[in-house]
């Protein structure tokens, strides 16, 4: 597969279970080989890692070559962590936003609008304002989901609900539309050996910024408040910014109750709750 879509000879392949698989190639260079997961995710993936990197912001890996249902990519020799990658990689990470998008909900250039988070389905459709389309493409259709498979019960539903009935009061000052990576959890955060970050996986579209700062908190990043410096003097956030993180962790977390079940579903009604009590 890589020796079709790159035109050099494989010379040895390690392929770990469920993971992407390093491959090298002739000449000794190691590139990364995935395989899509449904229809139509390599072109999302390939689109949205085309369309961050246009921004000459945060560094993302070279796309070497893809169809419909593979991808390959370069390889990044990764390290730790250190306070002076994360520094940059928060200002970096303000260009990146700062680059924007033609509509909030917007895919990237070439990008499908059927696209996904992770496994999960995701629709890009632009929509005007950041309130109006975070309810209705983002929560509602992830809400209604997980009330239908039983893994949030009605009464669990209401608080997100009044969440979405208020969003134009919550959502803060109107921004323009920032250029998302749109899962940015810290498994999408390679700390490289040469100390730049590279973002993978993404899940990109035109949204609020605060929406990717909101990621990197949910599941924990390394020097968080490096990066956040960075970020702040770069472009400072809108005040209230810091009680409006669980309004914008509440999408992802509506699609790991999609996805994994009753686990996340306390941590998505206490976001809910959290956001309307701010």
């Amino acid at each position: 597969m890589a020796s079709r879509l790159t035109g050099r000879r494989v010379t040895a392949a390690r392929a770990p279970s469920g993971a992407p698989a390093d491959v090298t190639l002739e000449g000794g260079t190691v590139v990364m080989v995935k395989r899509g997961g449904a229809p139509g995710s390599v072109r999302a993936e390939v689109a949205g890692l085309r369309w961050l990197g246009a921004a000459d912001a945060v560094r993302v890996p070279a796309v070497l070559g893809h169809d419909e249902r593979w991808m390959v990519t370069e390889r990044v020799p990764t390290g730790g962590p250190d306070g002076t990658a994360a520094l940059r990689f928060g200002r970096a990470l303000a260009a990146l936003h700062a680059a924007g998008a033609p509509a909030f909900g917007a895919p990237p250039p070439g990008g499908p609008e059927a696209a996904y988070i992770g496994a999960a389905p995701m629709r890009n459709a632009p929509a005007a304002d950041w309130p109006t389309w975070y309810s209705e493409h983002r929560v509602l259709p992830y809400l209604r989901a997980a009330v239908d498979a039983g893994a949030l019960r009605p009464a669990e539903a209401a608080p997100i609900e009044r969440v979405c009935a208020r969003l134009p009061d919550l959502a803060g000052p109107a921004e323009p539309p920032a250029r998302l990576h749109g899962d940015l959890w810290n498994g999408n955060v390679l700390w490289g050996a040469d100390g730049e970050v590279r973002l993978i996986d993404p899940a990109a579209h035109g949204g609020h910024r605060e929406t990717d700062l909101a990621m990197l908190r949910l599941f924990g990043c390394p020097l968080l408040d490096r990066v956040l410096a960075g970020y702040t003097e770069t472009a400072p956030l809108a005040d209230g910014w810091r009680d409006r993180v669980g309004l914008h962790q509440l999408f992802p977390l509506l699609v790991h109750v999609v996805l994994f079940g009753r686990g996340y579903t306390e941590r998505a009604v206490a976001a809910a709750r959290g956001a309307l009590s701010g």
